[in-house]
């Protein structure tokens, strides 16, 4: 019985990586457009003091700029929201495919092989650069510079 438990938890908490549960609330919890789309009435259209329409008028243009905005964005979102949502998914799964089947392999395959060439030419550099270097500063050790102000 025990066994059959902790089969039916496993198999859930599988279940789950895939379909977990989505915050309705806070639907951006990383706040990745916290800066970007942020636009309000006061933030589009203002009336500097001395020039104010009726009453009425900036009430109803209130009202009809944020209706029209939020339904505006459902109509669109409703319309374009699940096949972009589809592009997106394709777009990065392609990213992750290549990033993980092409690109890791790449470099990893490039480093192996720049490995050898890497020991090979640092063999070089000190087998013939090294030594002359070195004599090179031997000489030029003992020179003095004195700078006179005259």
């Amino acid at each position: 019985m025990a066994e059959e438990q902790t089969e039916l938890e496993e198999r859930i908490i599988i279940k789950d990586q895939h379909t977990k549960e989505i915050d309705l609330v806070n639907r951006d919890p990383k706040h990745i457009n916290e800066d970007v789309v942020k636009v309000d009435f006061e933030d589009v259209i203002a009336e500097p003091v001395g020039t104010y329409s009726f009453d009425g008028v900036w009430k109803t243009s209130y009202t009809t700029f944020t209706v029209s905005k939020y339904w505006c964005y459902r109509l669109l979102s409703a319309i374009l929201g699940i096949p972009l949502a589809v592009v997106w998914g394709f777009l990065f799964a392609l990213i992750s495919f290549c990033h993980i089947w092409a690109v890791v392999p790449c470099i990893k395959s490039y480093l192996i092989e720049i490995q050898c060439v890497s020991r090979i030419y640092s063999l070089c550099i000190h087998t013939f650069c090294d030594p002359f270097f070195e004599a090179l500063s031997k000489i030029c050790s003992n020179v003095r510079v004195a700078l006179r102000k005259e």
